[in-house]
């Protein structure tokens, strides 16, 4: 990306918004961690991440369709975003049936039903919707909006993380509640002060011709999200609730840290798309990898700093998680740059070798984490380096060979 005046402008206003929902994030997190039980959070993230897997399904992946016409082709954007609408609630009972199927494998003795289906409706319906918002006003260039509503919802989680506190009840099923309600009233906002203004038109030979690249962008994503959040999946049916948790508090961490890096990459994505290309050779890949690499340890790294005088600054639950980070200190570099391949064929519009790529990485980790867990014993943390290092380098190699082909 050239550092021009304006891409500068607009990374800082993207970066701003994520600079800003980390540190809210951040309370957020420390709250929710440290009021439900080890083995409640646990739960509690395992299911949030099976929610955001699902939550690809809504609209049969149509999302991906409306951020193009909104980054190339905006005066369509309301047939477009009429499209989705009709999409999303035809996509609603395949959801079901699949969030039904995941309850019955993964959470049934573990989490109340009604609680369960508390936490789809928030990922399904309110997160995404606000994801759709605004993802749409960055295909527009509205970074300002964007990352604006990026922070209220992240501000009204919070809020309702305090509530939960206070309220001196830390039950899971009161926290479903306080969540979905967080959820729905960020969702509101953003459909009523945050979607651009567009007419609305259903137009059905439109949405014909974009459907095979809608589904297979919701098949990328699912996969993607599939093998991202595979690890907390595994280590829930592997180990346990309380595992599960400690994991679950390491791996938000790391997800805390690498704000910086997805609001790069959602840049370079969009100047891929409007050039058709990006200019630069192997030199040039290496240095980005390799700044992806530093600021994704470097702030982990930080996380380790604090907490290694005040053990305690981060909360009881945090602090019993603590001893997972330096021995997991690799996997932030891995984890983002797996994340940053997947954004460049993307962009590309390579997406079947997507989805065969997220495949084969899906099936090659979820082996090397139950090796890690049946045979590492307790060094199973050092050896999730290993595991996300060699998924690595498997997502390189293909994802570099194909961008060559393509040219």
């Amino acid at each position: 990306m050239s550092p021009d005046r304006a891409a500068i402008f607009a990374y800082l206003t993207i970066l701003s918004g994520s600079a800003g929902r980390l540190v809210i994030s951040l309370v957020y997190f420390l709250i929710v961690a440290n009021t439900l039980t080890l083995g409640e959070f646990g739960i509690f993230a395992t299911a949030s991440a099976t929610g955001l897997i699902l939550s690809r399904l809504l609209a049969f992946g149509f999302v991906s369709p409306l951020y193009r016409v909104a980054t190339v082709k905006p005066r369509l954007l309301g047939a477009y975003l009429a499209g989705f609408s009709a999409l999303a609630l035809l996509s609603l009972p395949l959801i079901a049936l699949a969030a039904g199927l995941a309850y019955q494998m993964l959470f049934s003795g573990r989490l109340a039903l009604l609680s369960f289906a508390l936490i789809m409706l928030a990922e399904i319906v309110g997160w995404r919707l606000v994801e759709v918002v605004a993802i749409v006003n960055n295909g527009l260039r509205r970074f300002r909006q964007a990352a604006l509503l990026v922070i209220i919802g992240s501000s009204l989680r919070t809020v309702a993380a305090i509530g939960f506190y206070l309220s001196g009840q830390a039950s899971l099923g009161l926290w479903a509640w306080s969540y979905l309600g967080a959820t729905l009233v960020t969702a509101a906002l953003a459909l009523a002060a945050f979607l651009p203004r567009a007419r609305w038109r259903l137009r059905v030979r439109l949405y014909r011709r974009r459907m095979a690249d809608a589904v297979f962008a919701a098949g990328a994503d699912i996969v993607f999200y599939t093998q991202a959040e595979l690890d907390k999946l595994l280590v829930l049916a592997l180990a346990g609730e309380r595992v599960a948790g400690l994991y679950a508090i390491a791996m938000r961490v790391i997800d805390l840290t690498a704000m910086p890096v997805r609001s790069f990459n959602q840049m370079l994505v969009q100047k891929i798309m409007q050039q058709r290309g990006l200019a630069g050779g192997l030199r040039r890949r290496i240095l980005i990898e390799a700044l992806i690499a530093a600021v994704s340890v470097g702030g982990l790294l930080g996380v380790i700093a604090l907490l290694t005088p005040f053990p305690g600054a981060l909360g009881r639950n945090v602090s019993e998680a603590a001893h997972l980070f330096l021995p997991l200190l690799l996997v932030p570099a891995f984890r983002n740059l797996v994340e940053y391949h997947a954004e460049l064929l993307y962009a590309r519009e390579r997406t079947g070798s997507r989805i065969v790529l997220l495949g084969a990485i899906a099936m090659l980790k979820a082996a090397l984490i139950v090796w890690a867990m049946t045979q590492a014993g307790g060094n199973w943390p050092l050896a999730m380096n290993a595991v996300f290092g060699t998924v690595y380098l498997l997502s390189a190699a293909v994802t570099y060979r194909l961008l060559g082909r393509a040219g």
